[in-house]
């Protein structure tokens, strides 16, 4: 099952994208995709009332706005360093365990959505990563049973300002976590529509020139290695988001750099998990509001 959610930002509703590219609304249904649903089976409940009511259930317009596949979920963990090609443009030597840091969830937004320029704002990067969406309470989860904690998973843009992140001192989040930076989706697959998330290609492209051209074959560390690895030090709940890493291509790593402008288009995709575009604008100051 595709698992989307439609409507302008912030009233987003429920929604599922059929075999045949149409787009059903199940806002009948009763439940966003939020943490509440991913951990009371709610997968397994929609597919039983689509069964019996999907076939009247009202269709979405195509040129509606897509948000997030899933609805703000209590934490963004991201995986650094995790693509042995990406490590090496960065000059960095591949980790020895899984890298950590977190990207605030108030950065989520629709997988076409704008991306807004941080204020201030000079080395704004892309990187496109495969987000694994957990369906359940996970803590100390062994790898031999980690996949079964995965409702599904994501085409991500974990969008970086490289001078936040790298020369404003303490930690990545400074660098990851501005608003617009993280547009999910167009749609969260579940498992059954991803039989090898090992083998899937990804790429990105800048104003149509390649940048990222690679495949999830390339991780360092696999899914249900992070999905393990991140239990042993927080509590996953159902909802979660993990971003597992990003392929060579940043613009961080061309000689000399490269980073994006306003005005430029970055578009990028995952075998089996869609497409997305994000158009790049600048920050623009909030009108004044008179007495």
């Amino acid at each position: 099952m595709k698992l989307i959610r439609f409507g302008e930002p912030g009233k987003e509703k429920p929604g599922v994208l059929s075999k045949d590219g149409s787009r059903i609304d199940v806002s009948a249904f009763g439940s966003d995709y939020d943490e509440n649903f991913f951990g009371n089976d709610g997968v397994l409940a929609l597919e039983s009332w689509l069964q019996k009511n999907g076939a009247g259930a009202p269709r979405v317009d195509s040129s509606a706005r897509l948000g997030a596949c899933v609805c703000r979920p209590s934490k963004i963990v991201c995986i650094g360093l995790n693509y042995r090609d990406h490590a090496a443009e960065t000059k960095a030597e591949p980790p020895k365990e899984p890298v950590l840091f977190l990207k605030a969830t108030s950065s989520l937004v629709g997988p076409n959505d704008a991306l807004v320029m941080p204020k201030n704002s000079s080395k704004v990067d892309w990187e496109v990563e495969l987000a694994v969406i957990m369906g359940k309470r996970a803590l100390y989860v062994p790898k031999h049973t980690a996949l079964e904690y995965v409702a599904g998973y994501a085409l991500h843009n974990d969008y970086s300002e490289r001078h936040f992140q790298l020369e404003r001192g303490g930690q990545w989040v400074k660098g990851k976590s501005a608003d617009t930076f993280a547009p999910l989706g167009p749609f969260l697959g579940t498992p059954d529509e991803i039989p090898n998330v090992g083998n899937l290609r990804m790429w990105l492209t800048v104003n149509g020139t390649m940048r990222q051209n690679s495949s999830t074959s390339n991780m360092i560390f696999d899914v249900a290695t992070l999905v393990s690895y991140v239990s042993q030090f927080m509590t996953l709940l159902p909802g979660d988001v993990i971003s597992t890493g990003t392929p060579a291509g940043v613009g961080l790593g061309m000689n000399p750099p490269v980073y994006l402008r306003a005005g430029d288009l970055v578009e990028l995709g995952i075998d089996g998990l869609g497409e997305s575009r994000q158009q790049v604008v600048a920050y623009e100051e909030p009108a004044a509001t008179q007495a």
